[in-house]
């Protein structure tokens, strides 16, 4: 018997507020008929305004989904009230039932769809091992020539900005703008961003952001006298990416990852989902980022708390962490009972601690804080286990969530898993007394 996806995992597919609001009228039986569920695939038909039922379907493996209504958002509306009808185990689903041919063809588009664009994957590979290594070779010093030319006007722009003072933030900030268009010019998206971000950072940290900022520039300018794994993570901070065709080829680690937890960030632009996981077997923290258009969640979707066989390529770096999926062996599976095994604060801090000795630029590393107690005090909240504490980092989670957060605790100690960095820990997911996950903040 497949396992059902926990309500908190299907609201956090939702593309917006509202989505959750209409999917909640439809998570009843009521408007539902030849509704099915068949080796990682559910199916059903909804009642709509219109004499036809809109058909809805969802591959769980992906998760995909699909549904004939007019809707932008994705996951529509109709698409997570089936969702939240299969979670609460309702009779109303056959299990086993045979797939309608609408559905029977939908799922061999995908499979067929799937199977071009690793086709398509493996021509761009050979057409680029086959490519003019000579000419690849002029384009990459021409690049690296640009970025350390704009490396070098940035250290100057810094050292401007410390030779003035840095008092007047305010008047600087504009300055900081163009500084950041003309790194993207210098083909260092990574100095721009770190750039346009000091317009908005707080006057008490600014110093300490300019330290970093400096001695990233500074370090491109010596990249090659770096041993690999600094020079990998130097590469990445300034704006060089990796192709995931490329790390998919080389070394990739398989394991039983268990998923400690998620967290969606929108703008504008896109939705980035952040999936945290952690290798049974190796012990090793990895970090999956998956993309959506605006309205849109991200396709991969994996359950909190649940485990996935599967390999995993790592970028390189110092501190490699953000990885690829790779083949996956089989569909997630429910993990082990309990929460996973947590570290005290001050275990949490010296693990931070080794991280950030290793990339003075990471902000925060992921950590699993184990039977600790939420408390507000004078300077804010914090998670203490009775021998230290650690503050939350302030802004990382909605207040109403900490309460919630207290009262899931209700003083007893609770695991947490979540980000540990100079600015306090960010929760992500708790585990509830009777060891269920549930997501915090979201």
């Amino acid at each position: 018997m497949e396992e059902r996806w926990s309500t908190e995992h299907v609201l956090s597919l939702a593309p917006d507020p509202a989505s959750l609001k209409a999917a909640g009228k439809l998570s009843g039986p009521g408007p539902w008929s030849g509704a099915g569920w068949e080796q990682g695939v559910l199916w059903g038909l909804c009642k709509g305004s219109g004499s036809t039922p809109y058909r809805a379907a969802v591959e769980l493996a992906g998760p995909a989904y699909k549904c004939s209504c007019p809707s932008r958002k994705f996951p529509c509306k109709h698409v997570l009230g089936l969702l939240l009808l299969w979670s609460g185990g309702a009779a109303e689903i056959t299990e086993g039932a045979e797939r309608p041919d609408w559905v029977a063809e939908w799922v061999k588009s995908r499979q067929d769809a799937s199977e071009q664009r690793a086709e398509k994957a493996r021509v761009k590979a050979e057409a680029k091992a086959e490519a003019d290594p000579a000419a690849a070779r002029r384009r990459a010093e021409r690049r690296e020539a640009r970025v350390t030319a704009g490396a070098q006007e940035l250290r100057l722009r810094l050292a401007d900005g410390v030779r003035r003072g840095l008092a007047d933030h305010a008047a600087a900030a504009a300055g900081w703008e163009e500084v950041a268009a003309r790194m993207v010019d210098a083909q260092a998206p990574g100095l721009a961003t770190r750039a346009r971000e000091l317009a908005h950072t707080p006057q008490q940290g600014l110093l300490a952001e300019y330290a970093l900022l400096h001695l990233l520039a500074g370090a491109w300018g010596r990249v090659e006298e770096l041993p690999a794994e600094l020079a990998a993570t130097v590469r990445t901070r300034v704006g060089f990416t990796a192709d995931t065709a490329e790390l998919l080829a080389g070394p990739t680690v398989r394991d039983r990852w268990q998923v400690l937890g998620s967290r969606d960030t929108a703008d504008e632009r896109l939705t980035t989902r952040r999936l945290w996981l952690r290798g049974a077997k190796t012990g090793r923290l990895a970090l999956l980022l998956a993309f959506g258009r605006p309205g849109q969640a991200p396709e991969l979707a994996l359950p909190t708390g649940q485990v996935l066989e599967a390999e995993l390529a790592f970028h390189p770096g110092a501190r490699p962490l953000r990885a690829v999926l790779g083949p996956r062996y089989g569909a997630p599976e429910a993990g082990p009972a309990g929460p996973p095994a947590g570290l005290s604060p001050a275990g949490a801090a010296a693990a931070y601690g080794e991280a950030v000795a290793a990339d003075p630029w990471l902000e925060s590393w992921p950590v699993v804080l184990g039977e600790v107690v939420p408390v507000l005090g004078p300077e804010g909240w914090q998670l203490t286990d009775g021998r230290g504490a650690v503050a939350v980092r302030r802004g990382s989670v909605p207040e109403a969530a900490l309460w919630r957060l207290a009262a899931v605790s209700a003083g007893h100690p609770v695991t947490l898993f979540g980000e540990y960095g100079h600015a306090g820990f960010a929760p992500v997911t708790a585990w509830t007394q009777q060891g269920r996950p549930i997501r915090v903040g979201q």
